[in-house]
């Protein structure tokens, strides 16, 4: 499947949708991790849960972090499942982004009443969703 990074990011999100309906908050990251999951795969999209990831600070490996998604290679995903969103959760996203040198990352809170989901940017890719811009070609 060949997306566009806003095609995968909407997939996404309908995923998460479709998981906060069905569960409501009050659950564990892990349990909503997990029906992720389920639904990306069903939705036929291709990625890798708890990934790791290596850390780079000019260009040092300094550490590795785990990702919660890495999907169809391209996004970042983040997941969350706090009351509400602070700013300190998009910060992490954010840094997370430019660590691992991806285009962009989707930051979802499942704790909150109503689905909470941010799209962090890394300002590296201005032109994120030009599918001839070989920085978004990842392995």
């Amino acid at each position: 499947m060949n997306l566009t990074l806003d095609e995968i990011t909407y997939k996404i999100n309908g995923c998460a949708m479709k998981v906060h309906n069905t569960l409501g908050n009050g659950f564990q990251e892990v349990i909503y991790q997990r029906c992720l999951a389920i639904e990306m795969g069903r939705s036929g999209l291709f990625f890798g849960r708890e990934v790791e990831q290596t850390i780079f600070y000019d260009g040092i490996e300094v550490g590795t972090r785990r990702a919660d998604f890495v999907v169809e290679g391209k996004v970042i995903v983040e997941l969350k499942a706090v009351i509400n969103l602070e700013d300190v959760h998009l910060a992490q996203a954010k840094n997370y982004v430019v660590a691992y040198d991806f285009p962009i990352g989707l930051l979802i809170n499942f704790g909150a009443t109503s689905l909470q989901f941010k799209k962090v940017f890394n300002k590296k890719y201005q032109d994120y969703n030009n599918p001839e811009n070989p920085k978004i070609i990842k392995s």
